[in-house]
């Protein structure tokens, strides 16, 4: 089966998308270029789960991937975090045109490749030391045996991955209450139309209102990765977000959270693995 309409409907979507996330609050661009020493929010909650897998628990020396970049804020605060190289993957053209501008007023040095993340190892050439993906990256994927593979050729020996995102049962929950109302399985595509996004000032902005979300399991990302010769190393459930997921969540500094009176489940996930052979 092939997903070329369903991943073009997607870029599209994801182009109109770009413009409107850069001119939000949620994503702070001006904010991130002025300060030299801000880091988005994502990218210092994917580091504190990260930092004591990497060597020296730090990323001094270590070059780094970022898939599925979007405009680059993430992208960015890796490199301000330590990372030595830098580059950033997505396959919509307008955020990377974004990322490219971000990081030029930012004066940081990252390059940027446009690709589909299941075939990264198709648009670059050389391995990282760190790979990472995060918060709502592998549900715009149809499969994922291409892409652990394609991270598994991309890592140098004994390079770490990180992938931190929603929680599974989150698509089960149709994003929407408490009650399962849709299949937890991959075993079909999820599309709808919305003309808004998750960020603030977004509604009705959106000219390619069609999207495809596929749902993964942890059966299916752990397996996609053990498959490709990468090695497990951690699992994490937690029971907060950077986004409000379910409409009962409230924020909390820099979390969103179920308030007390709701039974607690995860709301997002990480999986850390490495390359040993």
């Amino acid at each position: 089966m092939t997903f070329e309409k369903d991943i073009k409907d997607n870029q599209l979507n994801w182009n109109d998308r770009a413009a409107v996330h850069l001119n939000s609050k949620f994503y702070d661009v001006e904010d991130l270029i002025t300060d030299s020493n801000k880091i988005s929010i994502t990218a210092q909650h994917d580091y504190d789960v990260v930092k004591p897998f990497l060597p020296n628990h730090n990323l001094s020396g270590q070059d780094v991937l970022h898939l599925q970049c979007h405009i680059g804020t993430d992208t960015l605060s890796w490199k301000r975090l330590g990372a030595n190289k830098v580059v950033g993957l997505d396959f919509s053209d307008t955020a990377l045109d974004y990322a490219k501008d971000l990081a030029k007023r930012a004066h940081i040095d990252i390059d940027y490749v446009q690709g589909d993340a299941r075939f990264a190892s198709s648009k670059i050439s050389r391995q990282f030391d760190f790979i990472v993906t995060s918060m709502g990256t592998i549900t715009w994927l149809p499969d994922l045996k291409d892409w652990a593979q394609s991270i598994a050729h991309l890592l140098n020996y004994g390079g770490t991955f990180l992938i931190r995102d929603d929680h599974p049962i989150l698509a089960a929950l149709n994003f929407g209450s408490m009650h399962v109302t849709s299949t937890y399985f991959n075993d079909h595509t999820d599309t709808y139309d919305s003309d808004s996004s998750y960020t603030d000032s977004s509604e009705h902005k959106i000219e390619h209102t069609t999207n495809h979300n596929w749902n993964h399991t942890f059966e299916e990302i752990i397996n996609a990765l053990v498959a490709a010769g990468l090695s497990i190393e951690f699992l994490g459930e937690y029971d907060k977000t950077e986004w409000k997921s379910l409409p009962y969540l409230r924020q909390k500094d820099d979390w969103f959270i179920l308030p007390k009176k709701y039974p607690h489940i995860p709301l997002t996930f990480a999986i850390i693995a490495k390359k040993m052979v």
